[in-house]
C-alpha cells in the first residue's frame, strides 16, 4: 500500500493513523488503525465515521494486517468484525465485499484496498463537479452533519460540492446544522469550513425551518449512509426533518453521495437497518450529563422518502426525483 495522507487517514509506510474525530476542534489526536480490532473500535465509536470513510479506513486495516503476515484465518477472523462494525452505512459492506474474494491472496487484497482509496478520492471529484453545477452564485447553502474530507478520503460529498461551488468563485454561505446528538455539523463542519475560508453560520438544528422560511438559504445538500433503489435515502438523523422544511418552503433539497452508497438489494428506505446507539449520547456529552435517567430513543440515522429529495447527485450524474421514481437509479448502475 503506497504511503497517502488526508485529511482524516494517512499511512507513513508502517503506521495507519485516523484522525479522532471525537477530539476535534480543539485536539487533532491521531491513533493507531493497523490492528482491525482497533479499527473496529474507533469505528464504534465514530472516531472514524463517514459513510465512504469507514469503507476505506476498514480496507487499509484489513490490508494492514496483511501485510504483517496474518494468515488466512485471521484475515477471514479480521474481516467479518470489520463488516459487522456499523449497520447503516453500505459503504463499509461494500468495501469489504470487495476484499472478501482475495483473503487467500495478501497481495492482490492489499492493491485491492489501494484500489478502494484511490476510487474514493475520484467519486468526490465527480460529485462535486456535478453538484457544483447546481449551485447558484449568492445561494445560502444549508447543510446537515459532516460530508468533507472528514467523512472521505477525497473533498468530500456535500460538502466537496460546497468547496468546488466556493472554487469556482460563487458567493455563497452555508449555514450548518449543529447536527445533535453528537454535534457533527457544530464540531466538525465548521472545523472544515473555516480551514477552506467558506463562510458559514452555525445554527441549532431546530433554527433550520426559520433559515428556510426568511429565504437565506435556497438549497440544502446532505450526504447519505445508504440509497434504496427507489430513491429513498438514510442519513444522519434530522435529515428528514429537513426535508420536509425545504419542500414547505420551496428550497432544493439534494442528497449527495458515490455510486458505492447505492445498495440496488434494497428495494426501498423501509428495509434500510438502521443503527441505534447508547441513550448517553442524548442525555448529555463527553460524560456530562444534563438530563436524568430517562428513557431515550436514539436512531443515528432516518429516511428520507425520494419524493423529497429534488435531485440526487451522483459521481456519475444529477438524477432528478422523476428519473429516481422511474427506476434510473438501477439503470444508470446496474
Amino acid at each position: 500500500m503506497r504511503i497517502f495522507e488526508s485529511l482524516a487517514l494517512r499511512y507513513d509506510g508502517r503506521r495507519l493513523l485516523v484522525l479522532d474525530q471525537t477530539a476535534l476542534p480543539f485536539r487533532e489526536d491521531w491513533l493507531e488503525g493497523n490492528d482491525p480490532a482497533a479499527m473496529v473500535g474507533h469505528i464504534q465509536r465514530l472516531s472514524v465515521r463517514g459513510a465512504p470513510l469507514i469503507g476505506v479506513a476498514a480496507a487499509c486495516s484489513l490490508a494492514c494486517h496483511a501485510m504483517a503476515g496474518s494468515g488466512q484465518a485471521e484475515l477471514a477472523a479480521a474481516w467479518s468484525a470489520l463488516r459487522a462494525a456499523r449497520p447503516t452505512a453500505v459503504n463499509l459492506m461494500w468495501a469489504m465485499d470487495r476484499l472478501r474474494p482475495l483473503l487467500p491472496r495478501p497481495e492482490a487484497l492489499i492493491a485491492e484496498a489501494q484500489s478502494i482509496l484511490d476510487e474514493d478520492v475520484r467519486l468526490c471529484e465527480g460529485m462535486a463537479e456535478h453538484g457544483a453545477a447546481l449551485v447558484q452564485d449568492g445561494e445560502g447553502l444549508i447543510t446537515h452533519c459532516n460530508t468533507g474530507g472528514l467523512a472521505t478520503v477525497g473533498i468530500g460529498t456535500a460538502l466537496g460540492v460546497i468547496r468546488r461551488a466556493h472554487e469556482q468563485g460563487k458567493r455563497i454561505h452555508v449555514y450548518v446544522d449543529e447536527t445533535r446528538p453528537l454535534l457533527q455539523g457544530g464540531r466538525l463542519t465548521t472545523w472544515e469550513l473555516q480551514r477552506l475560508g467558506i463562510p458559514c453560520t452555525l445554527i441549532t438544528d431546530s433554527m433550520a425551518a426559520l433559515i428556510l422560511r426568511d429565504g437565506r438559504a435556497q438549497r440544502a445538500l446532505v450526504g447519505s449512509d445508504r440509497v434504496a433503489a427507489n430513491g429513498d435515502f438514510a442519513n444522519k438523523v434530522g435529515t428528514y426533518g429537513l426535508a420536509v422544511q425545504a419542500r414547505h418552503h420551496g428550497a432544493a433539497f439534494h442528497p449527495v453521495a458515490p455510486f458505492s452508497t447505492v445498495d440496488l438489494a434494497c428495494p426501498d428506505g423501509a428495509a434500510i437497518p438502521i443503527e441505534e446507539r447508547a441513550p448517553e449520547e442524548v442525555r448529555g456529552a463527553q460524560g456530562r450529563p444534563w438530563a436524568p435517567e430517562v428513557p431515550v430513543w436514539n436512531p443515528s440515522f432516518d429516511v428520507t422518502p425520494v419524493a423529497y429529495v429534488t435531485s440526487l447527485v451522483l459521481d456519475r450524474a444529477v438524477l432528478t426525483c422523476q428519473q429516481l421514481q422511474a427506476g434510473n437509479l438501477a439503470t444508470l448502475l446496474g
